[in-house]
């Protein structure tokens, strides 16, 4: 049973992964964007840097490879928005969501996987060519230890799924708002302000530093981007990797919660 159920998760996954690589054109528009705002970014930070040397403990090659990767990592997890939330919240609205949650497959694990599907593509289509244009044109500060490229490669993974567990919860706020557009806005905020999308976190002053690397969506390019240049490391990197799976925990109990909650809604609408 268990293997069939792992086997239906797994062709879901690359069902997402394959749905995503169809967009040929899209994909080429979002590395271009990603690659232009890049280098806007990476020469604010040169100015920056320039005053400011060793400003949040980076140093200016640190700082760079910061702004590539936020670029690389902004699509795997959905800053920007772009994931399934729009098509789940589409669903509630127009009430096809009774008819996944009669399904014989967990809501919030199909939607998971599909998610993670989409994030391996983005990934690969949308991470790999921004970063490497960055290390073409400027000096970075790139990991010589594989070990550290497979650190940062799970803490991607568990960003990935604090990212989804907070889209989700937002998804299902549809069932009582009829329109979660306003709550995706805020998230999608949020996201840009306090993932490290713009800046790094840690330069971030006093209590609102404090603030914002303890919530999630620091999780998603903060964290993730500090395994990549080596910040985290032994207990660090345990401790950093304890942060992402905590608030993924939470978030991903919220959202099963909330999918209870719904389904009980619609039975009982339904009866």
């Amino acid at each position: 049973m268990y293997v069939r159920t792992g086997r239906l998760y797994a062709t879901v996954a690359a069902g997402g992964f394959r749905r995503y690589a169809t967009y040929r054109t899209a994909t080429a528009a979002g590395v271009f964007t990603n690659t232009v705002f890049g280098f806007i970014l990476a020469y604010t930070y040169i100015a920056l840097w320039d005053e400011r040397p060793g400003l949040g403990g980076y140093d200016q090659a640190d700082a760079l490879t910061f702004v590539w990767i936020s670029q690389g990592l902004l699509a795997v997890a959905s800053v920007l928005g772009g994931g399934f939330e729009d098509e789940l919240m589409d669903r509630i609205r127009t009430g096809d969501i009774a008819v996944d949650l009669y399904r014989p497959a967990d809501l919030q694990l199909w939607w998971l996987a599909g998610d993670l599907g989409r994030a391996a593509f983005q990934l690969l289509g949308r991470g790999v060519v921004p970063m490497a244009v960055g290390a073409l044109c400027f000096t970075l500060t790139l990991p010589a230890d594989p070990l550290t490229w497979l650190a940062f490669l799970l803490a991607v993974l568990l960003g990935t799924v604090v990212s989804f567990a907070i889209r989700f919860v937002v998804a299902l706020s549809a069932f009582w708002l009829m329109d979660g557009a306003g709550v995706a806005q805020i998230a999608f905020l949020a996201g840009v302000f306090f993932s490290g999308m713009l800046l790094p976190l840690a330069v971030f002053p006093g209590t609102l530093g404090e603030i914002a690397r303890a919530l999630p969506w620091s999780a998603m390019i903060q964290v993730p981007a500090d395994v990549f240049l080596g910040k985290s490391t032994g207990t660090d990197l345990l401790g950093a990797y304890a942060f992402q799976a905590g608030w993924a925990l939470v978030l991903l109990l919220a959202g099963r919660l909330l999918q209870g909650a719904a389904t009980r809604r619609v039975v009982v609408q339904g009866g």
